[in-house]
């Protein structure tokens, strides 16, 4: 009989299996793969951003996936805990902007190789290479593991940290689903999330603007009724040969996905701000002044350095506006038609890439029937869920793998605690 067995050896099961073990528990921590950390190796573009250091109510903010549920994890161990946590165990933490923290190192290796160090100390039995076929249960709690050599391990806790659909690589293929749903749980609609936007227009087709990346833009999604924003994202952004992304990109997508599906289309309107900070007038004024300057000058050229040199022709193109004219012939109409197509550069949006793409999926359990002060089941004692194989995402930056270990270590406390009172 094990106390506590942990199934997934990323940032949610290994701080699971931590704090289940600091609190008394024998844990053993099976992982199907043949090393532990893989996502977290990758997180941060290989440099792992740990957290985000922002005050919580913003940290729930960047969470549109149930954030709310999050304040209760959050209450046992949050972003200052895993500061806290990763600077006790001499990883030194450095911030960047809009709140990251990254190992000083810029080595995510550091963080996993810590992490695992932790565990080895702490007695963990660590199981790769090995995976689980199922979960088995009595009336109302956890019974055993079977895994896929037909082992069976008779358990007191269960803790579910698989991860969800994306980035299948690191070992997130949905195996925890199924035994969620044998358990009683619902699982709401997957979808991908932090995921590239996929777009139909001539010049994405055509590669006009693949590789062009923008900084200080804002992107906005239309609603496709009402032609009102839904979600807008400032920040930088990059065209490629299928669309767009980068992080704004990356955060519109989900709502891009959410338009299709509520309205039944297979188009969602994007709006691209390329001067976000400057309104109609300013930039009209700085067109004046541009023009004014150089009146002989072909407009193409005259708009080089104020704009991106390879955006001029799309711009222009959209605007109506013939490339070769000078200030002269631009009529106040198309100098209109060229200020809304530099504040309201359209692309025409048709879904983003798979699931499998995505940074994050979106959906899982479904977080009401979970407890939120332990990340235990409400329908079988003993059984947890942690990480991304609940109905939890955050936005890139630091805020999912700040939920990743919170309802970790959430859930290795309450597994831990759970021994305590039944003894």
């Amino acid at each position: 009989m094990k106390d506590v067995i942990v199934i997934g050896g990323g940032p949610s099961g290994l701080m699971a299996s931590i704090a289940a073990a600091q609190y008394g528990a024998k844990v053993v921590l099976i992982d199907k793969g043949d090393k532990l950390g893989r996502k977290l190796a990758i997180s941060g573009g290989g440099r792992c951003n740990v957290t985000n250091v922002s005050p919580i109510d913003q940290l729930i903010e960047n969470i549109p996936g149930n954030g709310q549920f999050m304040h209760s994890p959050f209450s046992v161990f949050n972003n200052q805990d895993i500061i806290g946590f990763f600077e006790e165990l001499g990883i030194k933490l450095k911030e960047e902007d809009r709140g990251r923290m990254f190992p000083v190192s810029d080595k995510a290796k550091t963080v996993v190789n810590t992490l695992l160090n932790k565990v080895n100390e702490l007695g963990v039995e660590i199981r790769t290479n090995t995976g689980v076929k199922d979960l088995k249960f009595t009336e109302d709690r956890v019974d055993s593991v079977i895994l896929a050599n037909g082992e069976k391990i008779k358990t007191k806790n269960i803790i579910v940290a698989v991860g969800g659909k994306s980035v299948p690589y690191t070992g997130s293929t949905g195996d925890g689903y199924p035994w969620a749903k044998k358990a009683g749980h619902t699982i709401t609609e997957l979808y991908p999330t932090e995921v590239p936007i996929t777009a139909k227009d001539r010049f994405i087709k055509e590669k006009l603007l693949q590789g062009l990346s923008l900084r200080d833009v804002k992107l906005t999604v239309l609603d496709p009724s009402s032609k009102k924003a839904v979600k807008s994202h400032e920040g930088d952004m990059v065209f490629t040969h299928f669309g767009v992304s980068g992080p704004i990109a990356l955060r519109c997508s989900q709502f891009v996905i959410k338009a299709k599906k509520e309205h039944n289309v297979k188009e969602v309107a994007l709006s691209l701000d390329l001067f976000p900070h400057k309104g109609y007038e300013d930039v009209q004024g700085e067109l004046e002044d541009l023009l004014q300057s150089q009146p002989k000058k072909a407009i193409k050229n005259a708009l080089n350095g104020w704009l991106p040199e390879r955006i001029i022709p799309v711009i222009l193109d959209k605007a109506g506006v013939e490339p070769s004219i000078v200030k002269a012939e631009l009529s106040n109409d198309k100098k209109r038609s060229l200020i809304n197509s530099i504040k309201e550069f359209s692309i025409s949006a048709t879904g983003t890439l798979s699931i499998e793409k995505a940074f994050v999926t979106g959906g899982g359990v479904s977080v009401k029937e979970i407890k939120p002060k332990k990340m235990e089941s409400k329908f079988k004692k003993g059984l947890f869920f942690c990480g991304e194989v609940l109905d939890l995402h955050g936005y890139t930056g630091g805020y999912n793998i700040t939920v990743a270990f919170s309802t970790g270590y959430t859930a290795g406390q309450a597994a831990a605690m759970n021994l305590w009172e039944e003894s």
